[in-house]
Formats: C-alpha cells, sequence, structure tokens
C-alpha cells in the first residue's frame, strides 16, 4: 500500500485505508471502531483528547502503508 497517512484523516478513513489500523490504534486504547466520533473526528483530534501524541501514532501507522 503507498498511501500515507495523515493527521487530518478520520479515524473512519485510516480504518478503511489499511486492516491493521485497529491494531495501532488499540496500542494506544484508542476504542475508535465502536465510536460515533469515529466517523468526524481527524487522528490529531482523537490523540489530543486522549493526551496522546499525534505523531507517535502516525508513526506506527506509516510503517503499515
Amino acid at each position: 500500500m503507498s498511501e500515507k497517512f495523515n493527521k487530518d484523516m478520520t479515524f473512519a478513513q485510516a480504518l478503511q485505508a489499511h486492516p491493521d489500523v485497529a491494531k495501532v490504534l488499540r496500542k494506544y486504547n484508542l476504542g475508535c471502531i465502536g465510536c460515533m466520533g469515529a466517523q468526524n473526528e481527524s487522528l490529531e483530534q482523537g490523540a489530543n483528547a486522549h493526551g496522546l501524541d499525534v505523531n507517535d501514532i502516525m508513526k506506527d501507522l506509516n510503517e503499515l502503508a
């Protein structure tokens, strides 16, 4: 897969882009699969809301791509 993830993507977009995104999100205790906000909330917004560094998450996600 050549698509790069970016912090402005919604959780739903990221989850659709690669089958292993859920594993990365679980690593950070982000239960975004069942969250209503997953359709509209960006990766950066979600990381900030949970007190996480979005750059750490982006690094892991882009290792999948």
